[in-house]
């Protein structure tokens, strides 16, 4: 019992929400709802009821995302002066691309994304440097290359955006509407899921790994914005030109990029038991990231992802009932998507219920990516239904 009282006395003396927020967290959402604000009074004549709710929404979103984790508070600022410096170099001119210096090497979105994709190749070799050299300064360079690639990243998308509508009005739309963008923005997820992680567990020993599944993504956006021009901004179809698409499509990546995520900690985690196993004294028993730390972060981006995932899905069903009348059509890229939610399900219900951990849940987290990316790319490749817009 005084154990019990105790406890109910150090829950009740907790301060409360609103004691704990700082003059910090005033001025970010300060800042966030002046920046929303804007965005309003000049944009509100061309949004309809559901736009309008879906900018209240990502406005409480960002001020509660500055707020849980303050490197985002930089990391949005900087994304807007460059966003902001862009589009006043642009102006009302979509050809001043090819003449004005900033935009043409620095901020037109194309530029921008080459220089993501360097960052992020630098940063993924980097941080195997840091790894096995163990140099802290080597380790914060990393992180910055990182930082910087992300943020050259989330600037490109956004300028992007702008460049649709100076190409016309009906050309217009936010830019999650084919592979190459939404490769895009799957790096990026991915890239600030591990940077929260590497925060907040103050380890860059997962550094490497988490950047490989990146540069994959850079590899293909490469080949698929030189071999096949498709880096071009095209007109939605018929079928993406719903405001669903800007919910749907981010929370369907949230959830890709934390199983990306969590297959490359359980590659790390093989190759961690693996040495343990033949060389406990060797130089990658030394270096490779501890296996507790990594089926921890393994299990939590795991979770993330799945939650994400589910309410994409959600969110897709109702786009179909509105785009198709039903809510479920048993179309194979919705049928391989229910194939992605049962699996990483039972890997959750194992780890919760069971309790299970070690190599076999690692290697099933390195399966399940490959399941989850025959049915992102592989149902488009090789099956067709009503989703075969997103073919290559």
């Amino acid at each position: 019992m005084a154990a019990t009282r105790e406890a109910m006395l150090e829950h009740w003396n907790q301060p409360s929400f609103w004691q704990r927020l700082t003059l910090r967290d005033g001025l970010w959402a300060l800042l966030v709802l002046a920046g929303s604000g804007t965005v309003w009074s000049l944009y509100q004549p061309y949004m309809d009821g559901y736009e309008i709710a879906i900018q209240f929404g990502a406005t409480l979103a960002l001020i509660g995302w500055g707020r849980y984790w303050p490197p985002a508070q930089g990391f949005t600022l900087a994304v807007a002066v460059l966003s902001v410096l862009a589009l006043w170099c642009y102006g009302a001119d979509y050809e001043l691309r090819k003449s004005a210096f900033l935009l043409k090497y620095v901020l037109e979105s194309q530029a921008a994304f080459m220089w993501m994709s360097a960052l992020y190749v630098l940063a993924t070799v980097t941080y195997f440097a840091a790894l096995f050299s163990r140099s802290a300064f080597i380790g914060k360079t990393a992180t910055a290359l990182t930082w910087s690639a992300t943020v050259m990243g989330m600037t490109g998308l956004l300028v992007r955006w702008r460049e649709s509508y100076l190409l016309g009005a009906d050309i217009g739309h936010i830019p999650v509407s084919n592979l190459y963008e939404v490769f895009i923005l799957f790096a990026l997820i991915t890239a600030l899921l591990y940077l929260f992680y590497e925060d907040r567990y103050r380890s860059r020993s997962m550094g490497g790994f988490a950047l490989l599944a990146i540069s994959g993504a850079v590899a293909f956006l490469l080949w698929y914005a030189f071999g096949r021009q498709a880096h071009h901004i095209q007109p939605l179809i018929p079928a993406l030109q719903s405001y669903w698409m800007k919910i749907h499509v981010p929370a369907n990546f949230i959830g890709y990029g934390a199983f990306a995520l969590a297959a490359m900690l359980g590659v790390a985690y093989l190759l961690r038991a693996r040495v343990e196993a033949r060389n406990p004294n060797g130089l990658l028993a030394r270096v490779l990231p501890p296996t507790e730390l990594l089926d921890d972060v393994m299990y939590k981006a795991i979770a993330l992802g799945f939650a994400a995932f589910t309410l994409a899905t959600i969110l897709g069903a109702l786009w179909a009932a509105e785009a198709w009348g039903g809510y479920w059509s048993w179309d194979p890229k919705e049928t391989w998507a229910l194939i992605v939610w049962l699996n990483y399900a039972a890997w959750l219900h194992l780890r919760l219920s069971k309790g299970r951990r070690g190599a076999p849940m690692a290697w099933w987290a390195v399966i399940g990516l490959f399941v989850t990316l025959f049915a992102f790319l592989g149902v488009n490749m090789f099956l067709s239904g009503l989703h075969s817009y997103g073919s290559l």
